[in-house]
């Protein structure tokens, strides 16, 4: 073989060489890269705040239907339950879970958090998803009003007839967007930092009426001023309905794995069963136009 004929193969093996080495290496990275991705949600072993732990969030008092007796650790209530149901899918028993008090504004508000993910009927909004991220959402929601039986308010039957009525809800709420941007009350809104604080201005006569999620004015309504109605609920005024989301920190790890949790849960119908369990009263009221 001549000098030029044994370059020329060299030539051509290295060729062929590289050509055969090609499809192995893209092979390997995309390998390694659905590696990754799978053991970024791998159960019980998530970068959450402490080792080994999930830490959740919600506020004090917890309340009902979305938690039982004040105490988020019982597993009873729509919320405890979920939450709960959430961490088993992230591969966090029962024992595993830290619950820490943390106040609804505070769970909202940019900065730092204390929890891996806070649940508290936190509706999810683009103008919140500025300072911290969102679940996918694992209730849907409609807010509703409540009054007084012996206030001239409980006898509306439309959003105009309420117009006239002196209305209070919690700070930072949806419930008081409604009352804002449906509502639109002659009167300024009451605002109040906590619903507890509401519904003692409702029973003491400070406001007329006062709106919260609809499951809640059924508990309000049915186990705590039993001399008040649901005089309705809204409607949703926007093309998605009102989801509530749970609540993590702006850019958390976390994020996409609840998620992926969240929506396991909505898929096998455990979300569902919950439902049924806790809140399944909470559907029958007027819808005020």
């Amino acid at each position: 073989m001549t000098r030029a004929s044994r370059a020329l193969a060299l030539v051509l093996f290295a060729a062929l060489a590289v050509a055969g080495c090609a499809p192995a290496d893209e092979d390997t990275e995309t390998t390694a890269s659905a590696s990754t991705s799978s053991d970024a949600c791998a159960p019980g072993a998530l970068p959450t705040l402490t080792s080994g732990t999930l830490t959740i969030g919600t506020d004090k008092p917890a309340y009902e239907p979305w938690f039982s007796g004040d105490d988020p650790t019982n597993g009873k209530g729509y919320e405890s339950a979920t939450a709960y149901a959430v961490a088993e899918q992230l591969g966090y028993p029962k024992d595993k879970v830290k619950w820490v008090t943390v106040p609804f504004n505070n769970a909202i508000a940019p900065g730092k958090k204390t929890f891996d993910f806070d649940i508290n009927q936190v509706s999810i909004s683009d103008e919140r998803k500025n300072a911290v991220d969102f679940s996918s959402g694992y209730y849907d929601v409609r807010q509703a009003i409540i009054a007084l039986k012996s206030s001239p308010a409980a006898k509306a039957k439309s959003i105009a007839d309420l117009k006239g009525y002196k209305i209070g809800a919690q700070v930072g709420t949806t419930s008081l967007d409604v009352i804002q941007n449906v509502i639109k009350p002659s009167a300024k809104p009451s605002i109040y930092q906590k619903n507890d604080l509401a519904k003692t201005a409702l029973k003491n006569g400070q406001v007329d009426a006062i709106v919260v999620d609809l499951p809640t004015a059924f508990y309000i309504t049915g186990a705590e001023v039993t001399d008040a109605a649901v005089v309705g609920q809204f409607e949703n005024t926007v093309g998605t309905p009102e989801q509530f989301g749970l609540v993590l920190d702006k850019g958390s790890k976390l994020t996409a794995c609840v998620s992926k949790a969240v929506d396991a849960i909505n898929e096998d119908g455990t979300i569902a069963g919950i439902e049924d369990e806790w809140l399944s009263k909470a559907t029958n009221a007027p819808v005020l136009k």
